[in-house]
């Protein structure tokens, strides 16, 4: 059975949405200074497995696929976290707060992305 159109567009949107946040991601740590090669690359794995669904090349569907990706996201950002540790000194001290929320969203869209059937992207169908 095919998805319906407006899930399409919905998952297109979700798509963009998660890249976005990736790009942003990068951007804001390029331009203060603070490019963490745990962090880019962690994105940039998110940013391949959505290229990849746009491409057709992934069935963006397969739990395997999808727990690599997101697990991989999230192992990375965890080896960060242990080896930086939850406060940033280059802001005084302060909570990592973004790191938690742009994970947070990653995580959690990516998820949705991932299992659009079992969602609530189909309820307006």
């Amino acid at each position: 059975m095919t998805q319906q159109p407006n899930t399409l567009i919905r998952l297109k949107v979700l798509g963009s949405v998660i890249a976005l946040i990736q790009l942003f991601d990068i951007v804001i740590h390029a331009r203060t200074d603070q490019l963490e090669p745990l962090r880019v690359t962690s994105n940039i794995i998110i940013l391949l497995w959505l290229f990849f669904w746009v491409l057709r090349k992934l069935d963006i569907k397969s739990f395997v696929t999808s727990i690599g990706v997101v697990g991989s996201y999230l192992v990375l950002n965890i080896i960060f976290l242990a080896r930086e540790g939850i406060t940033n000194p280059q802001q005084g001290g302060q909570l990592r707060i973004m790191l938690i929320l742009l994970v947070f969203l990653t995580i959690t869209l990516s998820t949705l992305l991932s299992y659009p059937k079992k969602t609530l992207l189909n309820l307006g169908n």
